[in-house]
């Protein structure tokens, strides 16, 4: 009852709205959203590597909680960065308008220093591990901070696709730290990640199509329009399809599932288009797609152990 009582009375002095302020901060600052869902595809790649090369998950419980830690901080710093470079052009979208980055709650140079500070903890950790899951962060975290965020994102309409490398490098993060040497599944869960990110992106763009033309950002509807958007879309959609076959290891059940999931992405877009709404158009595919990521990675976890 005391514990309550302190914390009612924080409450009405604003001392706890505060406290929830900075935090809510700092979540928005290292993109929490962003590290959560990395480290579901980083645990993928590592739980396999495990699985494969005949290893024990009790018996690399520590390299498993050096990879997480360490891919977590490398994730969150490369955000925090990603947050103080893009400060001119957030106040122009009103999705990033409310950054603490913009808004001036945080300190920009602490934002640097906590960025950086991040990636190198987070290189730290992972050379705990092995040297090979370092590098690989490391160069996610540079072609997202500095080939995406400074370069291609502001100039390129093909931003979207060479955004999409950095995201697809956490499952190597997971397998290199058990298995260096990258057998051939790490790299087709490397191209699931690639493939399965334009189509995401685009029907973000879509939906903030307005705002990004506002921030003079260059994104495939801003500059080629829907329809265009909608044909590229698809196509990466149907250059998913045999990706799951490179993953015939995992069993016959996995690949008719990662194949309906497929086809039913498709689907959603064909269905979602007879309402001719654009808008909802991309919602349901913005939908789709972070329901399919999720499903198809821990449905990998999850063949394993029937």
């Amino acid at each position: 009852m005391a514990n309550s009582r302190a914390y009612s009375e924080a409450q009405i002095n604003g001392e706890n709205l505060q406290e929830t302020s900075v935090w809510k901060d700092f979540l928005a600052l290292i993109k929490i959203g962003i590290v959560n869902s990395n480290l579901i595809t980083i645990f993928t790649g590592l739980w396999l590597a495990l699985h494969f090369s005949g290893e024990k998950f009790l018996a690399n419980i520590d390299s498993i909680l050096f990879t997480l830690i360490g891919s977590a901080l490398i994730i969150a710093g490369s955000c925090a960065l990603n947050n103080y470079i893009d400060r001119d052009i957030d106040p122009l979208m009103e999705r990033t308008k409310l950054r603490p980055t913009v808004t001036g709650r945080v300190n920009l140079k602490k934002v640097a220093l906590l960025g950086f500070g991040f990636i190198a903890a987070g290189t730290v950790f992972l050379l705990l591990t092995t040297i090979t899951a370092a590098v690989i962060a490391l160069i996610g975290a540079f072609s997202y901070v500095v080939v995406y965020t400074m370069w291609s994102k502001r100039k390129l309409v093909s931003n979207t696709v060479i955004g999409s490398f950095s995201g697809a490098v956490p499952p190597l993060i997971g397998w290199a730290a058990v298995d260096p040497s990258l057998d051939v599944m790490a790299w087709s869960l490397f191209l699931i990640m690639f493939f399965w990110q334009p189509p995401h992106f685009y029907a973000l763009a879509i939906r903030r199509v307005e705002e990004y033309r506002a921030a003079g950002i260059p994104m495939l509807p801003v500059v080629k329009g829907f329809n265009t958007t909608k044909k590229h879309t698809y196509a990466w959609i149907i250059a998913l399809l045999p990706l799951p076959f490179l993953l015939t290891s995992l069993g016959v059940p996995f690949l008719i599932l990662a194949t309906l999931l497929n086809i039913g992405w498709i689907a959603t877009g064909m269905y979602a288009s007879k309402k001719k709404d654009e808008i909802k158009w991309a919602t349901a595919m913005f939908v789709y797609s972070l329901q399919y990521m999720t499903i198809l990675f821990v449905a990998m976890v999850i063949v394993t152990l029937i």
